[in-house]
């Protein structure tokens, strides 16, 4: 599942919930947790594309996550479910917002420094005509390994229609953040720096509004937690050119702002 800072960088690779804090006060039912998650972004940027014409984001997380299960010694599986949302703008269509569904399992191992999270998404644009088929489902996984001086991630996402009916789709991404320990203002302040990379495949590309049928997106920022908000600032770009995006800047390298709070 996403962490506050990982919604915080509103082009975050997955949208999937919210971490529990830390203190785990939020208990839901047969004693899983529910965790929330806020933010406002100047910019919702979905695989380095922007969805709101560069224009701000609120976006909101909701989820619940089960008991672990114990597997031996030192593995443990739960299951989450949830949703994530914000709003986007796509000129000329009528949508208002993008709602995301959201399941899966997560297994930690190795004294919780091994991850790894199969999940479901569910994307759904309010507003939108049928006919445009902008919702479709997505199936992902995602291992993870925290280092201590970093904590390194990769997925696979695979949709078997994307996005206006643009046929089968693989994401592909890296990432790594590194902790900034040495910068030690209080224990309520602490810094990290981050980047990714990622690559988006899409079948009929045409259909996305894409110029050819993969493209590459990466972003590298810093995230500062401030008695328990984030606050990041993203530099994020892709290998598409203005005429390449529909004649927009959607495509082109921008600084993006987050603040979010995880409850």
């Amino acid at each position: 599942m996403i962490s506050a800072a990982d919604i915080a960088n509103a082009q975050a690779p997955t949208n999937t919930l919210p971490e529990p804090t830390s203190e785990g006060t939020w208990k839901g039912p047969f004693g899983g947790i529910f965790s929330a998650t806020f933010a406002f972004a100047t910019d919702y940027s979905y695989r380095g594309i922007s969805q709101t014409q560069r224009q701000v984001a609120a976006q909101a997380a909701f989820g619940y996550e089960t008991p672990s299960l114990l597997l031996g010694q030192d593995a443990a599986l739960s299951a989450y479910l949830g949703g994530w949302g914000s709003n986007v703008n796509f000129p000329g269509t009528g949508t208002a917002a993008e709602v995301d569904l959201l399941a899966g399992f997560r297994l930690k191992a190795l004294s919780e420094k091994l991850t790894f999270d199969l999940g479901y998404i569910r994307y759904n644009y309010l507003g939108a005509p049928a006919n445009l088929y902008f919702d479709f489902n997505e199936f992902g996984l995602v291992a993870g390994y925290d280092f201590g001086v970093a904590q390194v991630s990769a997925a696979v996402r695979y949709s078997p229609n994307f996005f206006a009916n643009s046929g089968n789709a693989w994401y592909k991404w890296g990432q790594i953040a590194v902790p900034l320990t040495f910068i030690n203002f209080n224990e309520n302040v602490t810094f990290k720096l981050f980047g990714t990379i990622g690559n988006q495949y899409v079948e009929r590309y045409q259909f996305y509004g894409i110029p050819y049928d993969n493209y590459w997106d990466w972003q590298v920022g810093l995230t500062v937690n401030v008695y328990g908000f984030d606050l990041t600032i993203a530099y994020v770009d892709t290998n598409i050119d203005i005429q390449g995006c529909l004649n927009t800047y959607n495509c082109e390298a921008r600084a993006i702002f987050t603040v979010s709070k995880s409850f």
